[in-house]
């Protein structure tokens, strides 16, 4: 079987860098990945970690997702211009009270979630449809399903890429085009961890200080114990998208995180949207403490469950 060309944005570091390696390391060879980034000046990291993978089942090239011709170059360099599978990973993450947010710095944050991806589809779907063959992959998050406090612009470029492929699959499956929308929770990274870091020594005199209390101290806190509890690995998001691109029919949308499935259910339930937001704030504001300690239930139960499978690992039973 021919290998699968798949280009994938955003390697330089994260889901991305990890994705691009776990593929090309496939036993089976299946894939030939086209390994993207906006600054080549990063491709250390990526380099060291594919090890002799490189130039042989992983290339990696420039692409700025927020430059057409940068795509455009990238795209026409490859043979036939021959992509199978599209992994539309590149994005950038913002949080923090609106008020300290300019318009400027949405934009930007648009541009790359949103606008990026726009863009690389519009470059290879005419291509997939001709071929009527080819699979979109697009990391989304399950805030593009649910709104989480204090990620308001972040979470509405996340509901934007949902509602656009959400349309676009109905036509794209016409041409034997498939759709995936891969929806993580939260994921630890080494840019997730600078961003906390970072809002942890912000300045947030633009808004009240009852909201810059509740950002510093109550969101920033919970978040660090969420990532602690429930945090994946982006060898877990890799190894959730490998099933997806392997599926005979490959599903619309996935998530990575089934603890998350049941809150981002909610809205569905009650489409007058009360029954989410009493839930999420009484979850915020009135039952914190129980939150928390359930958080570190899971984080145990979790951290037992890795002992057990690394024993069964041993045993050579999984």
């Amino acid at each position: 079987m021919a290998q699968k060309v798949v280009l994938i944005t955003g390697c330089s570091s994260g889901i991305g860098l990890t994705t691009a390696v776990t593929l090309a390391r496939d036993p089976q060879h299946r894939f030939k990945v086209i390994a993207t980034m906006r600054n080549l000046n990063k491709r250390d990291k990526l380099e060291e970690t594919a090890g002799d993978t490189l130039n042989r089942t992983l290339e990696i090239k420039q692409l700025d997702v927020c430059d057409e011709k940068s795509i455009q170059e990238c795209i026409d360099s490859i043979p036939d211009r021959h992509i199978d599978i599209l992994v539309n990973n590149a994005g950038v993450g913002m949080i923090g009270p609106i008020e300290c947010q300019t318009i400027e710095e949405m934009k930007v944050v648009f541009e790359t979630n949103f606008f990026g991806v726009v863009r690389m589809i519009k470059e290879v779907y005419p291509d997939m449809k001709k071929r009527k063959c080819g699979h979109i992959v697009v990391i989304s998050s399950v805030m593009g399903l649910q709104g989480i406090m204090f990620n308001d612009v972040y979470t509405a470029s996340k509901f934007a890429v949902e509602g656009f492929c959400e349309s676009l699959i109905i036509q794209a499956l016409k041409f034997n085009v498939y759709i995936s929308l891969i929806e993580p929770g939260p994921v630890v990274t080494e840019f997730e961890m600078k961003a906390y870091e970072e809002a942890a020594r912000g300045d947030y005199s633009g808004t009240d200080p009852v909201t810059a209390e509740m950002f510093t101290n109550m969101y920033l806190n919970n978040s660090k114990a969420i990532f602690n509890s429930l945090g994946q690995k982006p060898d877990d998001i890799a190894e959730h998208l490998l099933k997806v691109i392997l599926a005979e029919v490959p599903p619309f949308r996935h998530q990575t995180n089934p603890i998350y499935t049941p809150l981002t259910a909610l809205k569905h339930a009650d489409p007058t949207g009360d029954l989410a937001t009493d839930v999420f704030y009484k979850m915020v504001f009135r039952y914190d403490r129980l939150m928390h300690a359930s958080l570190s239930c899971i984080k145990l139960m979790r951290w037992k469950a890795q002992k057990v499978q690394s024993g069964l690992k041993m045993l050579g039973l999984k």
